[in-house]
């Protein structure tokens, strides 16, 4: 039978789903399959009903959603209308990403599958479900699975007579070719590229716009253990409009020792400047790279070079590398069998791909630049939640960051790449423009002012609470019904002089009635207490609330929010008929705020 082609579709958010999608197009090229990697948005859907042969792969985010690139495709699948034979011609596989410690495990990935059978598709396995919290993570069961996966397809399809599978040790082509000019340009392209952004669009991340960052202030006391920023964009220009619950997400950098570092390991001048083409027609090369483009600016924006590599890193690593001892070294961390080894080299101690490319130095100065797009992932935005409203702040955004730095056994210390970014830029000594664009996020609020809400945020998980705050309240004064208490904050943090985020802002407006705020403070007395205590406290309160005016109820940090959710149920308070509504759902429009509930709505602040 000829070779009918493979296509590969992927949702990701993080980029897991991502490498997995691409390690699946090496693995399929390696055995004489024509393929072609995609993400869901960017496929035309419609032409599903052709394909003889997909594989899916596809995370799930929040509470059980779709990433964001596969959003449309995903209200496209679910239309009613689909004909129930749509995809009858088609074989296909679904392999999901998750976290076992979500309520809605690998959701997403057991949903589609349903889907494509219920549309007709004949299911080549049964759906594989990664696990992120396995000792080994996702590929404890991604490994399995793929060797099924190809005993299953080249029965369907043999590879033609007179050719093998390519060895694993064989580089397969690289994706681009960077073709270096022997002189630099006599315009600068990336400020020609900057300047190509059309101020009548809408800022996303194809086209960020620069926003100057106005403040960058420090937030907790000098004595506590985090530096937590609050940060101020000014916005004016930029047809930036966004409601709370939206996200900011920012594109940051590496930091300029790391580029010099890894530039110095590669044998590269980054004074260089180079064009990028692609290998095979249809292949587009990154939207985001200037041509020309300086070697430096390819390192410093877009190769995520203090990211932890992934096996595919070490897989490629081994191919390209000359030195005989570094080379067997590599191939036991890309095996099967190494992968424990794996964990302890570079996943327990968090050790960066330039830390990796130091540990193998004959390995890294060997590296032909071709490869280096598919060796190194490209930086991935990060995402905050907006902490302020337009109609309090107009033309500013504000966001607050906790700036991640922990020790693992490694000497130098593990820093977040964006957070780290942001805190080290001084809008006092110069203008600063940090590339930025908003998106919706989880969190959606009631559209007057009248209707109660019963806020859980401890720490930065406060964030998205402050600018539904300032939003409810403004509203408010503009003449919408204000219920009381409308706004119910419980906060915690450690030490009330440290930080409490905001707390003038906060005692203002309970002076003025327009918010109940509820403190837990863990180090200030002898035992700890946080918020799930004062919820459990206040449980009268909110039972009332939710149960009598339908409040709306939200938490933010994971782990607060489970330890709130299991206890909901049984805060003081509660009647039988309550609980029983919490339980199994709703059964009227008194319990409108059930759904919310269990929505189990959770921030989770990127670094």
């Amino acid at each position: 039978m000829p070779n009918p082609g493979l296509l590969v579709l992927f949702g990701s958010q993080t980029g897991t789903a991502q490498d997995v999608s691409e390690r699946l197009g090496r693995e399929a090229r390696r055995r004489r399959l024509d393929c072609r990697v995609q993400a869901l948005d960017s496929y035309p859907v419609v032409n599903l009903i052709n394909e003889p042969l997909v594989i899916f792969v596809c995370a799930t985010t929040g509470q059980g959603d779709p990433p964001d690139n596969m959003k449309s495709f995903w209200k496209f699948l679910f239309r009613k209308n689909l004909p129930l034979t749509s995809l009858c011609q088609m074989d296909f596989a679904v392999l999901g990403l998750g976290d076992s410690s979500y309520a809605k495990f690998n959701f997403v990935a057991k949903k589609l599958h349903r889907r494509l059978l219920q549309l007709g598709g004949s299911a080549l396995l049964p759906v594989c479900l990664g696990d992120d919290q396995h000792e080994l993570g996702p590929d404890a069961a991604v490994d399995p699975w793929l060797h099924e996966l190809w005993e299953k397809v080249l029965r369907l399809y043999p590879i033609l007579p007179g050719l093998d599978v390519i060895p694993p040790g064989v580089p397969l082509p690289s994706t681009f070719t960077l073709r270096f000019l022997q002189e630099a340009p006599t315009a600068c392209s990336e400020e020609q590229h900057a300047a190509t952004t059309d101020p009548a669009n809408t800022p996303s991340e194809l086209q960020p716009f620069l926003a100057p960052m106005v403040t960058n202030q420090r937030v907790t006391g000098p004595s506590h253990f985090q530096d937590v920023r609050l940060i101020e964009f000014d916005i004016t220009g930029s047809r930036l409009s966004f409601s709370a619950g939206s996200v900011v997400l920012i594109q940051p950098e590496n930091t300029d020792s790391h580029v010099r570092r890894f530039c110095e390991v590669l044998g590269l001048d980054p004074d260089q400047y180079f064009t990028l083409q692609a290998r095979e027609p249809g292949v587009s090369c990154p939207v985001q790279l200037p041509q020309p483009c300086m070697l430096r600016h390819l390192v410093a924006r877009y190769l995520d070079i203090a990211s932890v590599p992934r096996r595919s890193f070490f897989e490629l690593l081994a191919c390209l590398s000359p030195h005989e001892l570094e080379r067997e070294k590599l191939q036991e961390f890309s095996s099967a069998q190494g992968q424990e080894d794996l964990h302890e080299y570079c996943n327990r101690p968090r050790r960066t791909i330039l830390e990796v490319l130091c540990d193998f130095p004959h390995t890294a100065a060997a590296i032909p630049p071709d490869y280096l797009l598919d060796l190194i992932p490209r930086i991935r935005p990060r995402a905050f939640s907006i902490a302020s409203s337009l109609l309090v702040h107009p033309s500013r955004l504000q966001i607050l960051v906790a700036v991640v730095q922990y020790q693992t056994r490694l000497r130098e210390p593990r820093r977040g790449l964006c957070s780290s970014w942001l805190a080290s830029l001084d809008p006092g000594k110069g203008l600063v423009r940090v590339p930025l664009w908003v998106r919706p996020g989880g969190l959606t609020f009631p559209k007057t002012p009248d209707t109660p809400v019963i806020m859980v945020g401890p720490g930065t998980g406060v964030a998205p609470f402050r600018a539904a705050v300032q939003e409810r309240v403004a509203q408010s004064m503009t003449g919408l019904p204000c219920a009381s208490p409308g706004n119910i904050l419980f906060f915690g943090c450690r030490w009330r002089d440290q930080d409490f985020y905001w707390e003038a802002e906060w005692r203002g407006l309970e002076e003025r009635g327009c918010l109940v705020l509820i403190t837990a403070f863990s180090r200030e007395q002898e035992q700890k207490v946080y918020v799930q205590h004062r919820l459990r406290e206040s449980g009268p309160l909110v039972w009332e609330l939710l149960d009598r005016q339908g409040a709306f109820f939200y938490l933010a940090g994971r782990k607060v929010a489970s330890l709130a959710l299991s206890q909901l149920p049984t805060l003081p308070g509660s009647s039988r008929c309550c609980v029983s509504r919490w339980r199994h759902g709703p059964e009227g429009p008194c319990c409108a705020y059930v759904a919310h509930c269990l929505g189990a709505i959770i921030i989770s602040h990127s670094i």
